[in-house]
């Protein structure tokens, strides 16, 4: 009776065995479908609303006269004596609300954008774009600067611009200081327009601000790449 040697396998018959289990596998994987991700479910009405109402309130901060308010605190009393002017205060009380209602109109035709390099750079918008303050070379646009025709000015801007001008008007006009120098001594009806309109001002003016939001970033407000 002979004994029959069994065969060993050699090193390339085991590395074809491993490769044709291996792609076995890969088609046995295949053919298990994903269980597909749930889908987040769409925000509801009042969700959508609430959503739209605080980025709409998020932005007063950069059209109300904040900055500009707080000039006015400081200086009025000084100007205006604590409110008891004469014919050398009175005129200056005026020349500085005016130069504080200009600073709010200009204030609004401001923007600022974060270019490639992650630099800030800050402007004054035209007609026909950006006006930057920092960077006199940007008719190249040889830095990563975004086309900034599409910061040209637009209507809204001047409609901001305006608003925020009645609005320092009408704070203006709750400053007692200031009411007491132009209006030492109001007449009943003169009161009355003095205790109404102011509010009225800021109310319509605030809900404007909320209704149409800005796309300015301003001076001194977070930036966003390339916007």
């Amino acid at each position: 009776m002979s004994l029959r040697a069994r065969p060993t396998p050699t090193k390339e018959t085991l590395v074809s065995d491993t490769a044709s289990s291996t792609t076995t596998s890969d088609f046995a994987g295949d053919d298990v479908p994903e269980t597909p991700k749930p889908q987040p479910p769409p925000p509801s009405l009042s969700q959508r609303a609430l959503s739209q109402t605080l980025t709409g309130t998020a932005s007063l901060a950069k059209l109300l006269p904040t900055g500009t308010l707080l000039a006015l605190q400081l200086l009025t009393p000084i100007f205006t004596n604590s409110g008891s002017c004469d014919s050398t205060t009175r005129p200056m009380t005026f020349i500085l609300l005016v130069l504080l209602a200009l600073s709010c109109f200009l204030a609004c035709f401001t923007d600022s954008f974060r270019s490639s390099d992650g630099q800030v750079h800050y402007g004054f918008v035209t007609f026909k774009g950006m006006w930057l303050f920092d960077y006199p070379t940007a008719a190249g646009l040889s830095s990563g600067l975004p086309d900034l025709r599409k910061y040209r000015l637009s209507f809204i801007d001047v409609v901001h611009a305006i608003s925020s001008v009645f609005v320092l008007v009408a704070l203006a006009l709750r400053d007692k200081n200031v009411v007491s120098c132009f209006y030492p001594m109001p007449a009943h009806e003169t009161q009355e327009v003095l205790d109404i309109v102011p509010i009225g001002i800021g109310f319509l003016c605030s809900l404007l601000f909320v209704v149409f939001p800005t796309r300015r970033h301003g001076i001194g407000y977070p930036v966003t790449s390339s916007t």
